[in-house]
């Protein structure tokens, strides 16, 4: 008989790791081990409990060894180590700023081990954890709860929203910025309610009125950094989604299944290839499905007037013990404020007369200033607020004595502004600063343009007459262009609804037409059968080669008598009387103002050609007569009527649809379709008109600063730099198939090939390689190449094959 070796199973029974893997194949019989390992675990607690700093160091590596030991194999004695939890948290409760970091790091750890072995909730967790990160001087400390905080809310939001521990922390972080708004702890909810926001975790109006009472703090930091939050808080949301998008792992399916052909098959490997397809697939379906709706921090605010005035009055015209900011800080506060009341149109009378200390030239980041002025104006602010704002933009930045980026960057700003509200400016001003399009700078020049066009669309009547141009004159005249009035909203229509029934129309002339009828010249004209039976047919746009069963009317004959709908003779001939007298009618009353017209012709039109004699020789604008504009806004609103028939009268078929998208790609081919006169024209007034809608882009002081350094001649340091760089970028372009497969390799840190590395080898280890293959004869070569086929036929060195 073979003798047993009990010394070597003793000496394994004393190794922990082993121990852990045993007590996992089977508990119940390695149950008395475990008993045993946690006596000892409360002998070796009660030493350092009592004097953690003067605890020998065997002690404190046996403690942290032991306590890793249960906490991997607690779950599985739930009644023996039910208390465990609860007696770690009291210990790093009670002692973390006295204990040895790596046993307090190994405490964490364990509690977090715990959590995911269902021995401590989420929510027990991180009471524990959080008041220990506000509190704690060690910034190593710090550093792993924080990281174990968000790692732990992450994990418990990953498969499906936890909404009551997230109610929990949210509140916890509430209560902690609201109750001292002074202290540093603060910082803490700051950085975790960002960085949750910023992973897509937390998208909830709670975690916005949290950064919103960061943004309200008496700390510097804290401000800053919920001042950033809405700044910025979606573009970080976005960089991170692209981040964790770039950091998947790419998952090749043919060579993984080109690896199980080859290798060994296993168990092992199959499994691994079978998780791989799952996980390929599980991604392209998530790729597949939309995204959910993302509603921006900005539009989550529960009042936004109230934290924009809060936030204004706190630090901005601070005159308590509020957060003392410097001037990037305060502009940063500034462009909150701007955006919040360009957004929310809202109104703080002393924003704008606070703008006025900082418009001037010699100002640093004046145009962050001008763009956050340019941020918070609306068509509802009142025009006689910002009208003292544009006159000091203008004397101070548009001058013949100020540079050309100088007067560029004030008239590109007073554009903005204006796109936001026209009623700010006046016709004298807005005459003067028309006269800058014939700058010999290219920047003053360009955005002289600028104003000209914007206010050519909604203002013509404010330009003098030789500036409006043909079209803008046009529409003045048939009314087309008016300049609104204070708080009128544009009214919605459907985009191109002008162009479908245009097109319907031309389509029932036509068919008329082919039938020989005569076409009505009002459009009033009756449908016939066949209109209605193409209605009918509209609503079927691609099934047009479906059979006769799977759609259309069934005849099915009635079994009592015919009930007659149709059209009689009696109520036809209603039809057409009643046709003509309301025909009758219209041409009574289009007699009756036509007398009119000519009994008021004589009697006003030496007063009105004296007013245009005036007028083109003073101001050089003609004046629009009151009952000439009243007719033209009356032929405008019977236009809006005749344009909004189509929609408020008709249901829009799937193909009215289709046809209405057409239509609107062909209007917009044309509309880019212009000559090579009116191409800079063109342009310009594109870009301008595009800008002045309801919701234009926000400005940033950048952007106007490149906008005025349109004519700017660049340095001989910038042109080196543009040269280099355009350089990098023409090498890169054009680079060879081999550069680009290296480049590459190197940046996703792939080995090279043999040729290559040979190719770096150096020239005295490779030389007599070199001379061998001079130096062989034929009868070698023959010799080579014979073996070389015999290897081959055999299946290579190692002969698998056969």
């Amino acid at each position: 008989m073979v003798k047993r070796k009990f010394g070597a199973l003793e000496k394994i029974e004393a190794d922990l790791p082993n121990l852990r893997h045993k007590i996992r194949r089977d508990p119940l019989s390695y149950k008395h081990e475990f008993e045993d390992q946690y006596q000892q675990y409360f002998g070796l607690r009660s030493i350092v409990g009592t004097a953690p700093g003067k605890a020998a160091t065997n002690e404190l590596v046996s403690l942290r060894d032991i306590i890793d030991f249960i906490s991997h194999v607690a779950h599985l004695y739930p009644d023996l180590a039910s208390g465990f939890p609860k007696d770690l948290e009291s210990l790093l409760i009670e002692q973390h700023a006295d204990l040895q970091p790596e046993l307090r790091e190994k405490l964490v750890t364990s509690l977090v081990l715990l959590r995911k072995k269902g021995m401590l909730d989420s929510a027990s967790l991180i009471n524990v954890l959080f008041p220990i990160l506000i509190s704690t001087p060690s910034k190593s400390l710090r550093s792993l709860l924080y990281q174990k905080v968000l790692t732990d809310i992450r994990a418990s939001n990953s498969k499906v929203t936890n909404h009551k521990l997230n109610r929990t922390i949210q509140t916890t972080l509430h209560n902690l910025l609201a109750s001292d708004k002074s202290s540093p702890k603060a910082i803490w909810a700051m950085r975790i309610t960002r960085e949750l926001w910023r992973r897509q975790v937390w998208t909830d109006a709670k975690a916005v009125e949290i950064m919103k009472e960061a943004a309200l703090a008496d700390n510097v930091k804290v401000v800053v950094g919920g001042v950033n939050f809405f700044l910025g808080g979606d573009r970080e949301r976005e960089e991170a989604a692209e981040e964790s998008s770039e950091n998947d792992e790419a998952i090749d399916m043919r060579q993984l299944k080109h690896q199980a052909g080859i290798n060994k098959k296993s168990k092992k490997r199959e499994k691994e290839l079978k998780t791989a397809a799952a996980t390929v697939r599980r991604k392209e379906r998530k790729a597949k499905q939309p995204h959910a709706l993302n509603f921006t921090a900005l539009h989550l605010l529960h009042d936004p007037q109230g934290f924009a005035e809060a936030l204004f009055s706190r630090h901005l015209q601070s005159t308590g013990k509020a957060a003392k900011l410097n001037l990037d800080q305060k502009l940063l506060v500034l462009q909150l404020v701007s955006r919040l009341v360009g957004l929310h149109k809202l109104h703080i009378p002393s924003l704008y007369s606070y703008f006025l200390k900082f418009l001037v030239p010699r100002q640093v980041h004046v145009t962050s200033f001008m763009a956050s002025l340019a941020q918070a104006t609306h068509n509802l602010v009142p025009p006689d607020d910002l009208e003292p704002l544009i006159q000091k933009i203008a004397n101070e930045f548009v001058s013949e004595a100020a540079a050309g980026q100088v007067a560029a960057a004030g008239l590109n700003a007073i554009r903005e502004v204006c796109t936001r509200q026209p009623l700010a400016m006046n016709d004298t001003l807005l005459q003067d600063l028309v006269m800058y399009r014939k700058s010999k700078d290219k920047g003053v020049m360009a955005a002289a343009k600028g104003l000209l066009s914007l206010y050519r669309d909604v203002g013509p009547n404010m330009l003098r007459k030789r500036d409006r141009g043909r079209d803008a004159a046009m529409g003045l005249r048939s009314g087309e262009r008016r300049q609104r009035r204070y708080g009128e909203e544009q009214l919605g229509v459907i985009e191109g609804l002008d162009l479908l029934e245009k097109y319907k129309e031309d389509e029932r002339k036509k068919k008329q037409e082919e039938k020989g009828l005569q076409a009505d010249e009002d459009g009033t004209g009756e449908k016939n059968g066949a209109d209605e039976e193409d209605d009918w047919n509209a609503w079927v746009v691609e099934d047009e080669e479906d059979s006769d069963d799977s759609g259309g009317w069934i005849d099915v004959e009635s079994d009592g008598d015919d009930i007659d709908i149709s059209d009689s003779d009696d109520e036809t001939n209603r039809g057409a009387n009643k046709r003509k007298d309301q025909k009758q009618k219209i041409d009574n009353e289009s007699e009756t103002q036509t007398t009119e017209d000519r009994t008021f012709k004589p009697a006003t039109q030496e007063q009105d050609t004296a007013a245009n004699a005036n007028g083109s020789v003073e101001t050089g604008i003609s004046p629009v007569p009151t009952i000439a504009g009243a007719q033209d806004q009356s032929d405008a609103q019977a236009e809006m009527a005749h344009l909004s028939n189509l929609a408020t009268t008709r249901i829009l078929t799937p193909a009215d649809l289709a046809k209405l998208n057409e239509l609107r790609r062909s209007a917009a081919v044309q509309s880019l379709m212009h000559t090579k006169k009116n191409a800079k024209h063109h342009s310009t007034e594109a870009n301008t008109t595009t800008r002045s809608g309801e919701d234009p882009q926000p400005v940033t002081g950048e952007s106007l600063a490149t906008m005025s350094n349109l004519g700017h001649r660049a340095t001989k340091e910038e042109k080196v730099a543009a040269a280099k760089g355009m350089k990098d970028e023409e090498k890169q372009k054009h680079a060879s198939r081999t550069a680009k497969r290296k480049e590459f390799k190197q940046e996703h840190g792939k080995s090279s090939t043999n040729k290559e590395k040979e190719r770096k080898k150096n020239f005295l280890m490779t030389i007599g390689k070199a001379k061998g293959k001079n130096k062989r004869s034929l009868r070698e070569v023959g010799k080579v190449l014979k073996g070389h086929k015999d290897r081959s036929k055999r299946g290579g060195k190692r002969g698998n094959r056969g």
